[in-house]
């Protein structure tokens, strides 16, 4: 018999990357210029763990999926319209802001609560995945310390392929230097997976799905409980964009020594 998990992907929306950013400075703090007219997308990385949990819950009947997503209910209302068609999972909502300043530390306990409170999540069952990395919250940390806050120790980053075995234990194939792959067996859940590409294309649009969890999407944002994301000693002077500098110079011959070198120097400038 194939081992049963409840799998919980954590994503966030972002501004859609084909558009200009532009940080300002609001009353409230720093943010995004027109942040909330612009079009918005399902976290890139936090995709690729949806997807894998989909495809992994298929593999294994009697599964659950859940997608643990903070932003304003608009917005969340917006980006389901086409995420709900890629997968089939029960959407929990949090009403929160969105950007990349959020502390992490204050956006990880508003998600560890939501989590905590799934009804029908079973612990010993559970798989969390999320982004590696985020395309707005980049801290690396924010899926960490959810785990942490639910107890999880058994962490992975940079995960690419997860094989769960008929015996509950799982395989995990972890990004290392040099392009390779370091094999890891846990013993089974509770674990914490950090998603980077994995192995699996973005689904077709499947309209039957996507009206299926529409049904249950819909009441659960007018339903999604508040988070206020407090930063207790964390301030903000300023929001500017990088600067650019280019100086291009042509040089034969030069020894990868030398132009660590000139790249380290330039660096310290």
């Amino acid at each position: 018999m194939a081992e049963i998990v409840h799998i919980v992907v954590c994503a966030g929306i972002v501004p859609d990357p084909l558009q200009t950013l532009e940080p300002v400075m609001n009353p409230s703090g720093p943010g995004i210029k027109n942040e909330m007219v612009l079009p918005a997308v399902l976290d890139p990385w936090a995709s690729s763990a949806l997807y894998e949990a989909a495809n992994l819950a298929a593999k294994h009947p009697g599964s659950k999926l859940w997608l643990v997503a903070l932003g304003p209910k608009a917005k969340l209302q917006q980006v389901m319209m086409t995420v709900a068609q890629k997968a089939a999972f029960e959407l929990v909502p949090v009403d929160g802001p969105i950007g990349g300043f959020p502390d992490a530390h204050a956006t990880a306990a508003a998600l560890a609560e939501a989590i905590a409170e799934i009804p029908g999540l079973d612990r010993t069952k559970l798989l969390l995945f999320g982004g590696w990395e985020s395309a707005s919250r980049g801290a690396g940390v924010t899926l960490q310390l959810i785990g942490e806050r639910l107890g999880i120790t058994e962490q992975f980053q940079g995960v690419d392929q997860i094989e769960v075995r008929a015996d509950g234990c799982f395989e995990v194939l972890e990004r290392v230097e040099g392009g390779k792959h370091q094999a890891s067996v846990c013993a089974g859940a509770p674990a914490v997976l950090g998603w980077a590409t994995g192995n699996l294309p973005e689904p077709k649009n499947n309209p039957q799905i996507g009206m299926s969890n529409m049904r249950t999407i819909m009441p659960a944002l007018q339903k999604a409980r508040t988070a206020t994301l407090n930063s207790d000693g964390l301030k903000y002077l300023a929001v500017t964009l990088p600067s650019q500098q280019r100086t291009t110079r042509v040089v034969k011959d030069a020894t990868p020594d030398a132009i660590a070198r000139e790249i380290v120097e330039w660096m310290a400038e």
